[in-house]
């Protein structure tokens, strides 16, 4: 008896039937996955795509002591000058904490090494005995004080700034454009499932499979999926499936709600969003998850199509996300 196939075999297959060309490698923690239209162009949208992430890597990484962010992390409380790249990724999370009302808040990184998620996700114990779990009071994001003009960062001394709500969202999208332009043809960037496309799209539109992890490796029909199109923006899914650890026989998840400093226990476990680009569905992904009950009527207020499983695994699409009967699976 042969083996079920992988999510990741189901898509090398469709892009050997429809004449694109793919490929996959780590990046940025994850996994990176890159579809283009045209197969004699892929080297050329890869070097695109990597050129993006290396250079976000080095500015936003929470995990690299020399990246720009643990520099401003230690910085004591001083104004820093960051690089143009640092301050585009400063402004989206800030951004992003306003039009959420703080749902995700960029100041959290205390909290998650708090609880243990220290160093990149797979050098992080997955059980441990227990430790002295210390919830603090998040700083909040109103004190980092930004000027766009000069780069010019402060946050209070103390305060770890962690970008992972958003910053994986902005790669997503300055690397599809930029390969796209490379490459001349479209492409499709998905990190760790948080997707951007650019340029022409096939003709079919992208075909995006949704499931309730965004794991490549996880066998075609193990778990709850439903495949739409994207002919353009992003899409990007959060769950408290991934990234989770015991301590002391406790569960901890990544995505932590700023209004309590500690993993969120809301009612949905894994929400994706469709939007405009990734970096608006990345954000959106994560407020929802966050928020709780009320995530439907959010979303919905603002126009931003979803699909959320609740803890119990019921599946819930608002503002235009097609029904599971009407999309193939």
């Amino acid at each position: 008896m042969t083996e079920q196939s992988t999510r990741r075999d189901q898509h090398r297959r469709y892009a050997e039937d429809h004449g694109l060309a793919e490929a996959h490698w780590r990046a940025l923690g994850t996994g990176a996955h890159l579809v283009v239209t045209e197969p004699a162009r892929l080297a050329a949208a890869k070097a695109a795509v990597e050129d993006v992430l290396h250079r976000i890597d080095l500015a936003a990484s929470r995990f690299r002591d020399d990246s720009e962010l643990v520099a401003l992390n230690r910085g004591g409380g001083r104004p820093v000058e960051v690089s143009p790249l640092l301050a585009q990724a400063l402004r989206v999370a800030l951004d992003a904490a306003v039009w959420t009302d703080g749902l995700v808040d960029p100041t959290v990184g205390a909290a998650l090494e708090d609880f243990g998620y220290d160093r990149t996700f797979t050098l992080v114990a997955p059980d441990a005995p227990q430790m002295p779990l210390r919830v603090r009071e998040v700083t909040g994001w109103q004190r980092v004080e930004l000027d766009d003009e000069k780069r010019l960062v402060q946050i209070p001394a103390g305060t770890v700034l962690d970008l992972g709500a958003t910053a994986k969202g902005l790669a997503a999208d300055l690397a599809a454009d930029l390969a796209a332009e490379a490459a001349g043809c479209g492409v499709l960037v998905s990190l760790g499932g948080d997707i951007a496309v650019a340029g022409d799209a096939p003709p079919e539109g992208w075909p995006v499979t949704v499931a309730d992890t965004a794991d490549q490796e996880v066998a075609v029909g193990a778990e709850q999926e439903q495949t739409i199109v994207l002919r353009d923006g992003g899409l990007a899914t959060s769950s408290i499936r991934a990234r989770r650890w015991r301590r002391g026989g406790s569960e901890l998840h990544h995505l932590i709600d700023p209004r309590v400093g500690r993993p969120s226990e809301g009612m949905f476990r894994t929400v994706s969003v469709a939007a405009s680009t990734c970096t608006t569905a990345n954000a959106a992904s994560t407020a929802a998850v966050i928020l709780g009950a009320e995530a439907p009527g959010w979303l919905a207020q603002h126009g931003l199509p979803a699909r959320l499983i609740t803890v119990d695994g019921d599946v819930r699409c608002v503002a235009g996300w097609p029904e599971p009967e009407r999309v193939s699976s």
